[in-house]
C-alpha cells in the first residue's frame, strides 16, 4: 500500500476512534479535558517542530497581522474541542459524527462566500439535500441538531481562517495551542486551588489519560501532515468520510446511542447528499485530467 494512503487512513481512523478514548475521561469536566489536550499537544508539538523539523523560535512567530489569524484559529479549534469532548461524553456521538458528515459540504458553501469559489451545477443538488436532511431532523426531533451544526461550522470556519494562514500546519497547530496555553494553565491552577483539579487528584490511569490527550491529539496530525504530502487532495477528500463513520458505529455499536427512523431519514438525506457529492467531485478531476492531459 502507498505511504501516503497508509498515513491518511491511520489519520482519519485515529480521529474516528477518539470517542472511545475520550469516553475513557468521563469523570473529568470537558473544560478540564481540553486544558490538559492543549498543554500537552502544545508541549509534544513544540518539541517536534525545534528538535525534528528543526525550526527555530524566530522562524515560528508571525508578524502581528499574521499573529491575529492565529489567534482566531485558536479560538475555533478550542470551540471544536471543546464541544466534541463535552458532546462525546455527554452521550452524542452520533450526533456529533453528522457534523463532521457535514463540514466537507459546508466547506464548499465557505469557500463560495469568502474566496468567491464557483459552485459546480453538480454540487448544488447535494447542498440541498444535506439542508433538507438537516432541516426534518429539526422538525421532526422538534430540536435543532444544535451539536452538529456548532461541530461543523467551527470546524468548517477554522478551515477558512486557516486557508489563509502561512506557517507549515504543524507550526502553526504549535502556535494556536501556544495561544492557549496561558488561559489553560490559569483555568487548571485554578482547578487545584479550590481542589476540584483531575490530575493527581483521582488515580494514575486517569494522570496517564489527561497526558496522553497530547499524544492522541498530535499523532493524527502527523500522519495527516505526511499523508498530505504524498497523496492527491482528491484522496484525502475521500478518505475523511472514514472519521465520522467510524465515530457513528462507535455511538451505535459500542455506546448502544439510540438512533431512531425519523434519525435515519435525516442521515440518509446527508449520506446521500455525500455521495453524490463525491461522485460529482470525482467525475469532475477525471474530466480535468483528461483536458491536462490533452
Amino acid at each position: 500500500m502507498n505511504k501516503g494512503i497508509l498515513h491518511g487512513i491511520l489519520a482519519y481512523a485515529l480521529w474516528g476512534l477518539f470517542p472511545i478514548f475520550w469516553k475513557q475521561l468521563s469523570e473529568v469536566e470537558a473544560f478540564q479535558i481540553i486544558g490538559h489536550r492543549i498543554i500537552w499537544s502544545f508541549a509534544i508539538l513544540f518539541g517536534v517542530s525545534v528538535f525534528i523539523q528543526r525550526k527555530s523560535l524566530k522562524e515560528m512567530i508571525p508578524s502581528f497581522p499574521n499573529l491575529k489569524i492565529y489567534t482566531a484559529a485558536s479560538i475555533l479549534i478550542g470551540i471544536n474541542w471543546f464541544l466534541y469532548v463535552w458532546a462525546v461524553n455527554s452521550g452524542h456521538i452520533v450526533e456529533s459524527s453528522l457534523g463532521y458528515f457535514i463540514n466537507p459540504l459546508l466547506s464548499v458553501l465557505f469557500g463560495i462566500l469568502f474566496f468567491k469559489e464557483r459552485l459546480r451545477t453538480g454540487q448544488i443538488l447535494p447542498l440541498i439535500l444535506a439542508t433538507t436532511g438537516v432541516l426534518y431532523l429539526s422538525f421532526a426531533l422538534d430540536s435543532v441538531p444544535w451539536i452538529a451544526l456548532s461541530l461543523a461550522f467551527s470546524f468548517g470556519l477554522y478551515g477558512v481562517v486557516k486557508k489563509l494562514a502561512p506557517l507549515h500546519p504543524i507550526q502553526g497547530l504549535t502556535l494556536e495551542t501556544g495561544i492557549l496555553v496561558l488561559p489553560a494553565l490559569i483555568f487548571l491552577i485554578q482547578r487545584q486551588v479550590i481542589g476540584e483539579g483531575a490530575f493527581l487528584h483521582i488515580d494514575i490511569r486517569t494522570n496517564f489519560l489527561l497526558i496522553a490527550a497530547g499524544i492522541i491529539t498530535t499523532l493524527p496530525l502527523l500522519f495527516f501532515a505526511s499523508a498530505a504530502r504524498k497523496i492527491p487532495m482528491s484522496m484525502l477528500g475521500f478518505l475523511q468520510y472514514l472519521s465520522p463513520s467510524l465515530q457513528f458505529l462507535c455511538g451505535i455499536l459500542i455506546y448502544k446511542e439510540a438512533f431512531a427512523r425519523e434519525q435515519f431519514i435525516g442521515y440518509g438525506l446527508v449520506w446521500l447528499s455525500l455521495a453524490i457529492f463525491a461522485l460529482e467531485g470525482y467525475r469532475e478531476k477525471v474530466k480535468n485530467d483528461r483536458l491536462r492531459a490533452a
